[in-house]
């Protein structure tokens, strides 16, 4: 059982709070010791003022205006017993995460060449990393806990998994195709693996890579959308809730990347004409957006972890109209995540970056689908979008439209199989006419970097269906609600993020991690984490 903290928070009048009158069990690691924040048996209920400066632009200077807008947040304190439905769950990331949560679950370890080996969830922001909670009382050192523990959070030993596939291989089989984990680790969840077989899957041949054929026999009948396919992943999803007593479903996609779908009015620009070209089964509705509306009618957030546009116009209308969760796209492992990061140091470092050059072979399935110029493209995309707004942010250094050369390359390598190589070169302008250049060799073990962001996004997808919030405005508070249905808080563990329309596009790392622990630390009435540390400069 965790150890019970009574934080001490100071409330906005800079007066002591005073402690709420329930105490939450001993499960939970603290409290919050303040009059804005209230636990009762069943929700967390914070009242939060969030700060932000507006700006005025008058001729040719500006006018900063600080604003405040106090909301209140609920937070369902019981943690619902969830699954986790993949589309592609037999092939490498699928086969990956599952074999890493039965290898949690019963604590195993295994022999490599290189020594023993425990199960961990390391490359989990939610399970790997910690979140500063404040400073302590006595010794003035930052106190922190694990990400886990600042909301109620499903464990991921917990999840029940599932899903669809194209191949029906069991998953033990499938695991031993994707020649990803370590044979003596195999062994030990081999037993458990093959008890599981994937579902069948919808499969349209336009939409994929002519390679990935000889994958294609586990089949729903129907080469093209219809309402009959949306109706039968319907049904698995309720299928499995019901077979194993779940509270919820969370569906993520990790099958291959397709091709971009055209967007074409009266056909994929809004909800209505959505359903009606599934209905009539247009050349352009992919299987990945079959998926995501099957999901939205069935209340399972719905996650795109490949490149394609599976969110087009109609289906983010159609999950607003539905006040479903969708969130996309592309995870971001390896290169693309070290890419945003040191793009976010040297920009704001002042140093002007005039190209990026990105090479990467591969050798597992991903790459092989890849070598199809269309469903390449797709990926170009995600991977190049990913310097747009840390450019744009700098107007110092990057004038009238002015942008990075940026270019990007896959090749499919068979040997190196899911050991990518990712070589990247920058090239930047310094002092005074001076240049440097930054050269990077990343090897990335894919479906071992991946495997971990599934987990994040299936946790933190299913806290933000618990969690509802209202703003205070001059003519009284508005009602309670959910967060927008396009989950931009996911955008941390994604390439090319998802917004709500209208809505700017945040890549940069450091942004969108902040993003996630300050939305959390407001929900339990916590100021947003800063590091001026101004207790210590004032004496």
């Amino acid at each position: 059982m965790a150890p019970h903290l009574d934080v001490d928070v100071e409330s906005t009048n800079g007066k002591a709070a005073t402690t709420s009158t329930f105490t939450p069990p001993e499960k939970d690691l603290f409290t919050v010791n303040s009059p804005n924040v209230v636990y009762t048996e069943n929700e967390i209920n914070t009242k939060y003022t969030y700060r932000t400066t507006l700006v005025d632009k008058i001729a040719d200077r500006f006018e900063a205006i600080p604003k405040e807008v106090v909301y209140d947040f609920k937070v369902q304190r019981k943690v619902p017993k969830t699954g986790m439905m993949l589309v592609g769950w037999g092939g490498n990331n699928g086969t990956t995460v599952t074999a890493g949560i039965i290898a949690n679950r019963r604590s195993l370890s295994w022999d490599t060449r290189e020594g023993r080996r425990t199960a961990n969830y390391y490359g989990s922001v939610v399970m790997g990393s910690t979140i500063k909670l404040g400073t302590d009382t006595k010794t003035a050192k930052d106190v922190n806990i694990p990400f886990l523990d600042i909301l109620p959070m499903v464990h991921p030993n917990d999840l029940a998994i599932g899903g669809w596939d194209i191949s029906g291989l069991n998953m033990s089989a499938a695991m031993d195709r994707a020649a990803v984990l370590e044979p003596t680790l195999k062994e030990q969840v081999k037993k458990e693996m093959a008890e599981m077989t994937p579902l069948p899957s919808i499969y349209y041949p336009d939409f994929i890579a002519a390679n990935q054929e000889d994958r294609a026999d586990n089949l729903i009948p129907g080469s093209k959308a219809s309402l009959a396919h949306v109706e039968q992943i319907r049904q698995d999803i309720r299928d499995f809730k019901a077979r194993n007593n779940l509270d919820k479903v969370i569906v993520q996609w990790t099958a291959n990347t397709e091709r971009f779908a055209d967007l074409l009015p009266g056909v994929n620009d809004t909800a209505e004409n959505l359903m009606k070209s599934i209905e009539h089964g247009h050349e352009e509705i992919s299987p990945s957006t079959v998926f995501a509306v099957a999901s939205i009618l069935e209340n399972a957030p719905f996650i795109n972890g490949s490149p394609q546009n599976t969110f087009v116009p109609g289906a983010i209308d159609f999950a607003q109209k539905h006040n479903a969760f969708i969130g996309g796209d592309d995870f971001k492992s390896g290169q693309t995540k070290m890419k945003s990061a040191l793009l976010n140091f040297l920009i704001n470092a002042g140093i002007k970056l005039t190209s990026i050059a990105s090479y990467n072979h591969l050798g597992n399935n991903d790459g092989k689908n890849l070598s199809s110029h269309r469903q390449f493209r797709s990926k170009e995309i995600s991977k190049s979008n990913v310097v747009d707004d840390m450019v744009e942010a700098n107007n110092v250094l990057y004038k009238d439209g002015e942008h990075p050369d940026h270019t990007v390359v896959i090749k499919y390598m068979p040997a190196v199989g899911d050991n990518k190589r990712a070589l990247d070169e920058y090239y930047a302008e310094i002092f005074m006419g001076g240049h440097q250049t930054i050269s990077l060799f990343n090897v990335c073990e894919d479906s071992l970097l991946a495997s971990p962001l599934i987990i994040d996004l299936v946790l933190i997808a299913e806290i933000m269906t618990r969690i509802e919030w209202k703003a205070h405005t001059t003519d009284g508070a508005t009602e309670f609600g959910n967060f927008h249905s396009v989950l931009s808080i996911l955008s941390y563990m994604l390439k090319a993020p998802l917004t709500p329309p209208g809505t700017p596009v945040i890549n940069a790392l450091a942004k969108q991690r902040a993003a996630l622990t300050n939305i959390f630390r407001a929900c339990v009435g916590l100021e947003p984490e800063n590091d001026m540390t101004l207790e210590h400069k004032l004496f």
